[in-house]
């Protein structure tokens, strides 16, 4: 749908190096090159749209006084996997490199995403620490972030499993159907038996429930080791790859992330996740703002 109307804003539908985008620019003039805000959707890269989000990233754009590109990425399964990470990593280099044109200081530009768009964040910022040809990005917003598919045996998942609009089943089943996969294979990935204990001994360092403080492992029972099937794991390698998991990227990548804000909620199967990536960060001295919603759920 066209965007609408909007007395505070300028809104144009765009394509940056393919990508449709949508595009907020606040019409009160400024002193001065304003923030950026690269905003992508969530929805398991397999609904959501711009239009989806458009009230979001109008409020944004309006109370922070930023320009806002919200990103449209082609949804799974018609488009393949990894097609949404690339066309969100397009979208925010076209943007760093024409950040002029829309009157925004490229030194002052973040990403920004919920849920799967968390994941692209994420990702996307993880590809691009070794840009020299671009502006850094300032800064990256994760708001409850899917970012590993090791386990699905952490406190939050056991806690959550049952919660209103993402169960732990409904979760697994996303990540199936988003990378084209049988939705048999739901079970043994639920136990980990795509995982082989190889790759278990050396993330355990970095995906522990004994990382997470005692306040969020009421209850937690840790789960009986789960026989180890190559079928399986063959079928789903890309679930290990740190564009789908970027919580296992490697602390030399880690170590040049730009300042992070993470939002996790009480009641979501995934804020373990969030809690995880925030220790990692901070481990290697990146500057973290964390907001916890003691009553919030995905």
């Amino acid at each position: 749908l066209p965007a609408c109307w909007d007395p505070q804003l300028l809104i144009k539908d765009l394509h940056f190096d393919g990508v449709p985008v949508r595009i907020y620019l606040p019409k009160e003039p400024s002193a001065g090159k304003r923030r950026g805000v690269v905003f992508l959707h969530g929805g398991c890269g397999i609904f959501g749209s711009i239009r989806s989000y458009e009230r979001i990233c109008r409020y944004i754009a309006r109370n922070s006084d930023s320009v806002v590109v919200s990103v449209g990425y082609h949804l799974s399964p018609e488009h393949k996997y990894p097609a949404q990470t690339l066309e969100c990593l397009t979208a925010t280099v076209h943007f760093l490199q024409t950040a002029d044109t829309y009157g925004v200081d490229p030194t002052r530009i973040i990403i920004c995403g919920d849920s799967a768009g968390g994941t692209y964040t994420t990702s996307v910022c993880q590809e691009l620490v070794h840009r020299t040809d671009i502006p850094k990005v300032r800064a990256q917003v994760l708001i409850y972030p899917f970012l590993q598919a090791l386990s699905f045996n952490l406190p939050s998942h056991q806690k959550n499993a049952s919660m209103a609009l993402l169960s732990l089943d409904r979760t697994v089943d996303a990540v199936l159907k988003y990378l084209d996969k049988d939705c048999s294979l739901k079970e043994p990935i639920l136990a980990g038996s795509h995982v082989p204990e190889s790759m278990t001994l050396k993330y355990r360092k970095w995906l522990n429930p004994d990382l997470i403080p005692e306040v969020f492992k009421l209850g937690y029972k840790p789960p009986p080791p789960a026989s180890f099937l190559p079928r399986v794991h063959e079928e789903v390698k890309e679930m290990f790859a740190t564009r789908f998991s970027p919580l296992l990227a490697e602390d030399a990548v880690v170590c040049h992330l730009p300042d992070t804000c993470i939002v996790t909620c009480e009641h979501d199967v995934l804020r373990d996740e969030g809690l995880l990536y925030k220790k990692r960060l901070e481990d290697n001295n990146v500057r973290v703002t964390w907001h916890h919603m003691e009553k919030g759920f995905h």
